[in-house]
């Protein structure tokens, strides 16, 4: 026997959302599927913040840095990144979430996610055309840097322990590993 899942579009979550059905859970929209989001520790937390202010600190007024906000995805997708580095448009977010031409890169900060993000999160993002993808590794210390998206996801993995690296939106900004790991 076949078992079939209701799937659900945006709208759909929407009004969820919006008659307060969600209220109690933290949840996101995941390929027309409401995910339950694993509680947050407080080792994620702080690095969750560390790294939203370090990043507002060295980019300024040339990006807009969210922490655990939507953006709103092609397939019926929603989900809240740890961060989202995007376009500088306050006024337009009051309106609606990010959409990917919005989005400069993502970050998700794994401890007990880590398999989540180093998969569907990242087949997720790269199906979105999100152009680069960062995964802070905690266990391993590492930051894992996911570049040149292909139709077939992004053909670039790349881990880093020390020294700078430079967004692809921003190469003139070098952020600091040891920072983001610290």
């Amino acid at each position: 026997m076949t078992i079939v899942t209701a799937k659900w579009s945006l709208q759909d979550y929407h009004q969820m959302i919006s008659t307060g059905i969600l209220d109690d859970r933290k949840v996101e929209l995941v390929n027309g599927e409401i995910i339950e989001m694993s509680p947050e520790g407080a080792p994620h937390s702080a690095y969750c913040g560390e790294i939203a202010e370090y990043l507002r600190r060295i980019l300024g007024d040339r990006a807009k840095v969210r922490e655990a906000h939507p953006i709103t995805l092609p397939n019926n997708s929603e989900p809240e990144p740890d961060i989202a580095v995007v376009k500088n448009r306050s006024t337009l977010y009051r309106d609606r979430h990010p959409y990917p031409e919005d989005v400069f890169w993502l970050i998700e900060i794994a401890n007990s996610t880590l398999a989540k993000d180093l998969s569907l999160k990242k087949d997720l993002y790269a199906g979105a055309g999100i152009e680069e993808y960062w995964v802070l590794n905690l266990p391993a210390s590492a930051l894992v840097v996911f570049r040149e998206l292909t139709t077939d996801g992004y053909r670039s993995q790349t881990s880093y322990a020390t020294g700078t690296i430079s967004p692809l939106a921003f190469p003139e900004v070098a952020i600091d590993i040891q920072q983001l790991l610290a």
